[in-house]
């Protein structure tokens, strides 16, 4: 095996820390494409095409967005692949695959597979019907390759696939919306935790392995946030103005877990193909301390009805704050875009604690390099 020297190892981080110091990732990645897979954090509207009731497609949603109209995003305005994209230097966001605007140009920017309600299991959300379980996700973008390659030819399609940047976002809805959606549900009947937990990693190995088939080559995987501190929790399950414990634990069981199946992975395809995001770690910093944050509340939703403002669905019915940047959660459920801001600061800066095997920025930063 061929050693480099010490002055080439040099240089190679004295150029890595240049360009980073410059701030040059977003230049050097003008024509990188961008794909999400996952549920309603970071769908961005291809619910609004299906028959269900998990939809954002209404006021107050979208309330700050640069049209002040809801998009279909979960959130007062930008959500996290949206602002992930603006730090790649993409020129707009990728559209959910679902939109009608899809088609010629716009499939080189590359797609929104999302959907609100889904989980790694099949079984997960079956009270909104109609959602892109993850499956069908992924058969939407064997489709979109076929879209692709018919434009630009199947070998610019292929290495499109390959050099872009894939964000997948699941799991939380697994415990949220399957395991403690009722007391005694057929999954908390058929499994302890630990052991539901075991099974959920098993299930999204065998859908990360089939993205790997599929061209994905540079994956950032996120955890599940604090599951019991979310509102709605807060207002359903919480105690004394506490966290849900269950929630708590089974999140804290399932996110060392998935890091440890994603590293697994990693090792047996001889790369650093999936990244992981320790969200959970991103999330707690502000909901433990939103003062330090700029937030008044991490407990109370922007949107909402009831204690916590945890209850129901945001709607125009529902009590609205007058300025968003303060709270923590726009929702019951999902992070204003304030928050959002700062969970993707670590995605692209954090340190190990957040980010393994490294941020984002720097993994760019090494494929610029290649």
């Amino acid at each position: 095996m061929l050693m480099a020297s010490s002055s080439t190892f040099s240089d190679f981080w004295m150029a890595l820390v240049f360009l980073l110091a410059l701030g040059s990732i977003a230049p050097l990645t003008e024509a990188l494409a961008f794909f999400v897979f996952g549920d309603s954090l970071v769908d961005s509207g291809n619910n609004n095409y299906l028959a269900t009731t998990a939809r954002a497609d209404s006021p107050p949603y979208g309330i700050d967005y640069p049209t002040q109209r809801p998009t279909g995003r979960f959130s007062n305005g930008l959500n996290i692949p949206d602002l992930i994209g603006e730090q790649i230097g993409l020129s707009e966001s990728p559209l959910p695959y679902l939109s009608p605007e899809f088609n010629g140009r716009k499939l080189l920017i590359g797609a929104n597979f999302a959907s609100a309600g889904v989980g790694i299991l099949n079984d997960t959300g079956v009270q909104f019907v109609n959602i892109l379980r993850m499956y069908r996700q992924l058969e939407l973008f064997q489709e979109y390759q076929q879209r692709l390659s018919a434009l630009i030819g199947s070998r610019r399609a292929q290495q499109l696939v390959n050099q872009a940047l894939v964000l997948i976002t699941v799991g939380g809805n697994d415990f949220v919306n399957n395991y403690y959606l009722v007391p005694y549900s057929a999954r908390s009947r058929q499994y302890k935790l630990p052991d539901y937990v075991k099974f959920v990693i098993s299930e999204y190995r065998r859908l990360l392995k089939k993205l790997y088939e599929l061209g994905a080559r540079r994956v950032l995987v996120t955890g599940t946030g604090p599951l019991g501190c979310v509102p709605a929790e807060l207002a359903m399950r919480g105690t004394d103005g506490g966290c849900s414990e269950e929630l708590q634990l089974a999140a804290s069981l399932y996110n060392p877990k998935l890091v440890q199946m994603l590293n697994g992975l990693n090792r047996k395809l001889g790369r650093d193909v999936f990244i992981s995001a320790n969200t959970q770690r991103m999330h707690s910093d502000f909901v433990s301390d939103p003062r330090a944050f700029g937030f008044t509340t991490s407990q109370v939703a922007c949107c909402g009805q009831g204690p916590y403002n945890g209850l129901g669905l945001c709607t125009q019915l529902s009590n609205l704050c007058p300025n968003r940047t303060l709270y923590a959660f726009w929702d019951p459920f999902h992070p204003s875009e304030k928050a959002n801001r700062l969970i993707v600061e670590q995605i692209m800066t954090g340190s190990n604690e957040y980010m393994n095997p490294m941020n984002l920025s720097t993994i760019m930063a090494l494929d610029s390099m290649i």
